[in-house]
């Protein structure tokens, strides 16, 4: 990483702005401005989340905006509603009065002296969704926005539900959503009201997991906030960013597709996080990238970046899933607009074990009843950087599927989009699932996950109205899996895994499932990409950069492992994964000496359950969050607890507050949620 400390306009840094809104409450804002940009306005980048400005997204916020704003931009974060600083309270994510706040913030954005009167938003995930969905309502000075590693689909392609599945995360995610948002306000910025305030979140706290278990379907809760339901809302400029180790990646080709405004879409080897500091690289300059787009769309400066390929990704070559994944092989490839027609689909039908061109006949059936912990190598749902984060070698996950193999590949073959598993197979059970891998399988038997799916079998018609499933009737059904660049090399197997659990990416059926899956009819269509000759005349992006980062420092341990284990007395696969500051789950802290704040977060997150009775899963996870100056300590524990009968969900948890070392608040939740074919 390339820290840059000069720019083309000195920055000053405003530590705090309060924006006033309609109903009199304020948002809390950290600004970048050039110097000079009260005689020479200049466009405003906007960047709208939750996770607390003044500390948690300090070290993050410092090197990205005050780069953008050193190139000629008026770069601010904001704490939304009930967050960080901010005045009032979170009721949930993506709320309509979240979307309102921000076309006020934008407004007085573009009013203000050193704006000229242009506005762009950005934003990482959260910020994403955030972008998009603000995009919709239209503001007049939004004129273009990056959204990065996001979704246009809060019910399909979010932490919540896959295929109709319930995904881990909505438990992991909900909790950590409630635990940062019972975090008080810093007294320095909010002055003597901030107990008041943190008192006030307190007695407001969401048991968010519980109330997404609420919307197992896609009804009108989820399709707020999807700009899915009408791209045509969005008329600015959108670029949109993701990474083929994120969970978010298949929002950047629906985008291309859906939205007649001006588009651009680019997805990298990354996991959850920015393109210039990502793991597995390599990493980009994405900052230049940024201010190119920038320039273009709120300037008026003509920087090319318009003339380029629509869509660019990064093809993946063959990876050993248990080698070092800082940087992924491959190279940079683009198509001139998506969809295009140039991706062919090949299809190869899923016979007696293999993967052929043709039909066999007669069919054949194929029984399989997955162990419960199937799915224990498919890392994480969404990925941050760790190696642990990434799926590893496949090869016991594909001993407790049905396998379909190709023969050795003649040729090397790239692919490029979504490929789609048709299946034809019936059911025990009148509540099942299905998981399909496709694997890149190397001559000595390793076997890389190249991308999945999975399908709730009652949501085969659909997610707004599922139906229960006739035990032993014949269904056809397609499974879509995640969108992916990757070339499977000359020599190598192509495989397609079936398993009738994925555990614990997604919570299993309430009984265990014996399914019938009928050969010579079912088949994987390939997004084969063909060679292009302009991809070796891409423009290069340049090197990662970045304004330097505030000084800081570790104040205890930053310790963290993972791993998965039998424990022979119960039965069990356990799964842990933990960070702390070494001694009983006390938070990791640093110190940031300009603000002269000690802060930290401790987590730890056990997934059970025993191969033989999926009623045995259960999801845990234990967390502290802790807030310190001379004279002033502020820490919230929290314990969350996910469980299952063949009926309903049951929802636990735990949250507490103390001041110096005095509980000031406590409030325990014992929550059913019926499962509704899930």
């Amino acid at each position: 990483m390339q820290v840059v400390d000069t720019f083309p306009r000195p920055v000053r840094v405003v530590e705090n702005v309060w924006i006033p809104l309609s109903d009199g409450c304020q948002l809390a804002a950290r600004v970048w401005l050039p110097q000079d940009a009260e005689s020479r306005p200049v466009p405003g980048i906007l960047e709208s989340i939750p996770y607390r400005k003044r500390d948690y997204t300090r070290l993050r916020d410092e090197p990205i905006h005050h780069y953008i704003a050193g190139h000629g931009y008026a770069a601010l974060r904001v704490d939304v509603r009930g967050s960080g600083d901010s005045d009032g309270l979170m009721a949930d994510e993506y709320q309509h009065r979240e979307q309102d706040d921000a076309l006020e913030v934008i407004a007085w954005i573009a009013a203000q002296p050193w704006c000229d009167g242009n506005v762009g938003m950005t934003g990482i995930s959260w910020g994403g969704f955030s972008s998009l969905q603000v995009a919709a309502r239209r503001p007049a000075a939004l004129k273009a926005i990056i959204a990065l590693c996001s979704s246009d689909d809060r019910y399909a392609d979010d932490a919540h539900y896959m295929g109709g599945c319930l995904i881990n995360e909505n438990l992991t995610w909900g909790a950590v959503l409630l635990c940062s948002n019972a975090l008080p306000p810093d007294p320095e910025i909010v002055g003597d009201r901030w107990q008041a305030m943190w008192r006030d979140r307190l007695e407001s706290a969401v048991l968010f997991p519980e109330l997404w278990l609420q919307h197992p379907v896609r009804d009108e809760y989820w399709k707020h906030g999807s700009v899915c339901e009408d791209y045509g809302a969005i008329q600015c400029a959108v670029y949109a960013i993701g990474g083929w180790a994120d969970a978010y990646r298949n929002a950047v080709p629906r985008l291309l597709e859906g939205l007649p405004a001006p588009r651009k879409g680019l997805i990298g080897p990354w996991c959850h996080a920015f393109p210039h500091d990502s793991l597995p690289g390599p990493s980009i300059g994405f900052l230049q990238e940024a201010v190119r787009w920038w320039d273009y769309w709120l300037k008026g400066v003509d920087t090319g970046i318009m003339d380029e390929p629509q869509y660019r990704v990064w093809m993946q070559e063959w990876a050993s899933p248990s080698g070092d994944p800082t940087e992924r092989p491959g190279r940079w490839v683009a198509e001139t607009q998506w969809p295009t027609s140039r991706i062919g689909q090949r299809r190869l039908f899923l016979n007696s074990g293999r993967l052929a061109p043709a039909p066999e006949s007669p069919a054949t059936r194929l029984g399989l009843s997955s162990p419960q912990s199937t799915g224990a190598n498919a890392g994480e749902w969404c990925a941050f950087g760790s190696k642990r984060d990434l799926p590893s070698d496949q090869r016991e996950d594909d001993a407790r599927s049905l396998l379909f193999d190709s023969e050795p590949l003649a040729e090397r073959t790239e692919i490029l989009g979504a490929p789609i598993v048709e299946l034809e197979l019936s059911v025990d059970r009148p509540v099942a699932l299905v998981a399909v891998r496709l694997n890149d399988v190397a001559p000595d038997g390793s076997s890389l996950r190249v991308t999945y799916g999975v399908l709730n079998l009652t949501h085969r018609d659909g997610h707004e109205r599922p139906l229960a499933l006739e035990p032993g009737h014949r269904y056809r059904v397609v499974v879509q899996l995640n969108d992916v660049a990757h070339a499977f090399p000359q020599g190598h197997v192509v495989r397609v895994a079936v398993s009738t659990c994925y555990w614990p990416v997604v919570w299993p059926s309430p009984e265990p499932v014996t399914l019938t899956l009928f050969t010579g009819t079912g088949h994987l269509d390939l997004p084969v990409r063909p060679a292009r000759t302009g991809d070796e005349k891409l423009p290069s992006f340049g090197p990662p950069e970045q304004a330097p980062v505030p000084e800081s420092r570790a104040v205890t341990p930053n310790r963290g492992r993972r791993s998965c284990e039998h424990d022979p007395t119960t039965g069990e696969i356990v799964s842990i994964a933990f960070r702390d500051g070494g001694e009983d789950g006390a938070a990791a802290l640093s110190h940031v000496p300009d603000i002269d704040l000690d802060f930290g977060h401790a987590f730890r997150r056990t997934h059970r359950i025993r191969d033989d009775d999926p009623l045995s899963a259960k999801c845990e996870l234990v967390q502290r969050s802790v807030s310190r100056r001379t004279g002033w300590l502020a820490q919230v524990d929290c314990r969350t607890e996910l469980t299952a009968d063949a009926d309903q969900f049951r929802v636990r948890a735990t949250l507490s507050a103390s001041h110096d070392g005095e509980q000031i608040f406590s409030r325990e939740w014992d929550q059913r949620v019926p499962r509704r074919l899930v």
